[in-house]
């Protein structure tokens, strides 16, 4: 009985908080939602215009989104061109809205394409840009909402902290896979950021971008590339990811006859109750696949 009241009583919290938000904050991308829930709590009423699962480089919007974005105080995008044609840009634009992007501040890695150079755009797979990305948001949500600085500051004080010990534990878990090992095969360049912070080789037979930008796509030298290195390489294992299809890396496992290590969250976050839902579970749940894969 006293369980059910308190339960009732938090549930009622949760309700009059939720429903005096005055502001009011659209995202792009699942994972930048649950890095501004992270700091916002439920000061702010966040809404993400990718549910988990769909690819932000084809995705295209909406008659909703348009509503959601002009419904909004605030807009933060990824940037760096993960948002397929600058949909959010082009959104927030359109609706005459501030936006900010949660990259700003950040050096992109730079990936050679097609003879192009483009801006890697996956940079919240490492925990210290994730940092930024919460810096960002930090900032852009005291300013819109300074009554509420002291909230916002502690927790992103706390998230960071969880940032730092999610990188400490990755570096741990990677640790146990000999040097020579660390080869991430996926559908497409979304790892390079994780890659370059932890020691392992990275490729794919799709470009940066699973759309039609310069530099992504897959073509026939790219799909040939990747068998010839998972073979010369010696790769355990190669991966899927839960935003592409899968044809295309059952495909070239066959044919590098090497075994598929599991599914990983790329570009998209895991529906609710699945290890992926939040940032810091999508991270773990990969790493953990990568080193069962690998190892």
């Amino acid at each position: 009985m006293i369980r059910l009241k308190l339960l009732t009583i938090s549930l009622l919290i949760l309700s009059y908080s939720v429903c005096f938000a005055e502001f009011r904050v659209a995202v792009s991308t699942t994972q930048i939602a649950d890095l501004t829930y992270n700091v916002a709590g439920d000061d702010i009423i966040i809404q993400s215009i990718l549910s988990p699962g769909q690819d932000p480089h084809t995705y295209s919007p909406v008659p909703k989104d348009i509503e959601t974005v002009s419904k909004a105080d605030l807009v933060i995008e990824n940037g760096l061109h993960l948002e397929g044609k600058n949909w959010m840009r082009t959104l927030a634009n359109d609706a005459g809205k501030t936006l900010v992007t949660a990259t700003s501040g950040l050096r992109p890695l730079i990936m050679e394409k097609d003879g192009m150079k483009v801006n890697d755009p996956h940079a919240w797979f490492t925990p210290q840009n994730a940092a930024v990305y919460l810096n960002n948001i930090t900032r852009a949500l005291i300013k819109l909402d300074p009554a509420n600085k002291h909230n916002y500051v502690a927790r992103a004080k706390l998230y960071l902290a969880n940032l730092k010990a999610l990188d400490g534990w990755i570096r741990s878990e990677v640790s146990t896979i000999p040097p020579e090992k660390r080869v991430l095969v996926s559908n497409h360049d979304a790892f390079q950021y994780f890659a370059k912070a932890y020691g392992f080789i990275n490729t794919a037979p799709i470009g940066w971008s699973t759309g039609s930008e310069v530099g992504g796509g897959v073509t026939p030298k790219r799909r040939e590339e990747v068998i010839n290195s998972i073979k010369q390489m010696n790769v355990k294992a190669i991966f899927f990811e839960t935003t592409i299809n899968p044809k295309l890396i059952r495909e070239i496992a066959k044919d590098a006859g090497v075994k598929i290590g599991g599914e990983l969250y790329s570009d998209s976050m895991g529906d609710v109750d699945t290890p992926g839902e939040t940032y810091i579970g999508m991270m773990r749940e990969n790493v953990l696949k990568i080193v069962k894969g690998l190892k």
